[in-house]
C-alpha cells in the first residue's frame, strides 16, 4: 500500500510554514542583534512570507479557474460532436431502413 500522507497542495504548505516556523526559531536562537530588532526582522520576514503565499494563493486559484474554464470548453466541443454524430449515424439507419422498406416493397 502507498501512504500519501504530506502529499498535494496541504503537504507543501504544511512544511512551508514548518520549515518557516523552524527558520525563525533558530535565527531568534542565533541572532547577534537586540530583541527589539529581532522582533522587527521576524515582522517583516513574515509579513513578506505571509504576502508571498497570499499571491500564491491568487496564482493559484486563477490557474485553477483557466483549467476548469478550459475543461468546460473541450467537453462542451467534444459533447456538440457527439451528437452530430449520434444524429448522422441515426440519419443513416433511418436511410438504411427505408431503404430495406422500398426493396422489400419492390419485391
Amino acid at each position: 500500500m502507498s501512504d500519501d500522507r504530506g502529499s498535494g497542495a496541504s503537504g507543501i504548505i504544511l512544511s512551508f510554514v514548518l520549515g518557516a516556523l523552524s527558520g525563525a526559531a533558530l535565527a531568534v536562537l542565533f541572532a547577534p542583534r537586540s530583541g527589539e530588532d529581532t522582533r522587527e526582522l521576524l515582522e517583516e520576514k513574515l509579513r513578506q512570507s505571509a504576502d508571498r503565499g497570499k499571491r500564491l494563493r491568487d496564482r493559484t486559484l486563477e490557474k485553477g479557474r483557466e483549467v476548469l474554464e478550459d475543461a468546460n470548453e473541450y467537453l462542451d466541443k467534444q459533447r456538440d460532436t457527439l451528437e452530430k454524430r449520434r444524429d448522422r449515424l441515426a440519419a443513416a439507419v433511418e436511410a438504411g431502413r427505408q431503404a430495406y422498406r422500398d426493396d422489400k416493397e419492390k419485391m
